[in-house]
């Protein structure tokens, strides 16, 4: 697999409201259910706070991606971020890209995250189903074995064979001399940001980031040339975090 034909990705999700008492009832007693029968004693803020693990009690607020090209014969990633409240609105919008990057390449496309088998692409395409946003060849697993989806994961690539393995993102990158994501936000308090500074653009350019490490990291596991930062560009943020005008996002 090229390395030109990897879409790499991160996604940020949320729970799908603010406390657990605006989730619907009938939604909020099978979510509760589900987190208490591995979790006790709980508080309602603890179990609202674990819906963004799960597709079913959760959101998609942004999912980055990143492409490499060549260009002026060096190898450059450009990063480029769906955000919004509107989740069906930022799945439709990466479905697109997902869609024409794979005709670009003749249907040649993997998907590339850190522990993205387990998390990032199932999420994604559970609540696609949910949105009824139809899948992208690259997203459909109905009727396939394992080895034919092209999904590929940094962390199965760092277990080496070894199945009972896992590891940050962070640590990979301070072992391998990679600029760290983590020196803004992490996953955890995502929600918060959302819910209560209602701040997305700090979430997607945080995800840039991610996107950013993962690339890194796979470069480096596979044996190829890490990125200089300058051939690392994003068509969303500038590199001080804001937002360039007219990149097609809405938010």
């Amino acid at each position: 697999m090229r390395s030109e034909n990897i879409l790499f990705l991160d996604i940020e999700t949320v729970p799908m409201a603010s406390k657990l008492e605006e989730i619907p009832e009938d939604l909020r007693h099978l979510f509760i259910d589900k987190v208490t029968k591995t979790e006790e004693d709980l508080t309602e803020e603890e179990i609202n706070q674990r819906g963004g693990l799960y597709a079913e009690f959760g959101k998609i607020v942004c999912i980055s991606v990143g492409l490499l090209h060549m260009k002026d014969g060096k190898r450059h990633l450009r990063i480029k971020s769906f955000y919004s409240d509107d989740e069906k609105e930022l799945l439709t919008g990466f479905a697109g890209i997902v869609n024409q990057t794979s005709a670009f390449v003749h249907g040649d496309l993997a998907l590339c995250g850190h522990n993205s088998k387990s998390f990032d692409l199932p999420f994604i395409a559970r609540r696609m189903i949910i949105n009824n946003i139809p899948l992208p060849v690259e997203l459909q697993t109905a009727g396939k074995k394992p080895w034919e989806m092209k999904w590929i994961d940094t962390m199965e690539l760092w277990r080496c064979g070894d199945t009972r393995h896992s590891v940050q993102l962070k640590l990979l990158c301070a072992l391998f001399g990679i600029t760290t994501p983590k020196d803004d936000i992490d996953g955890s308090q995502v929600a918060e940001v959302y819910y209560k500074e209602k701040n997305l653009d700090r979430i997607a350019f945080y995800c840039e980031k991610d996107v950013r490490a993962t690339t890194q990291v796979y470069l480096r596991i596979v044996g190829e040339q890490v990125l200089p930062d300058e051939n690392v560009y994003s068509t969303t943020f500038n590199p001080d975090g804001t937002r360039i005008e007219n990149n097609g996002n809405e938010n």
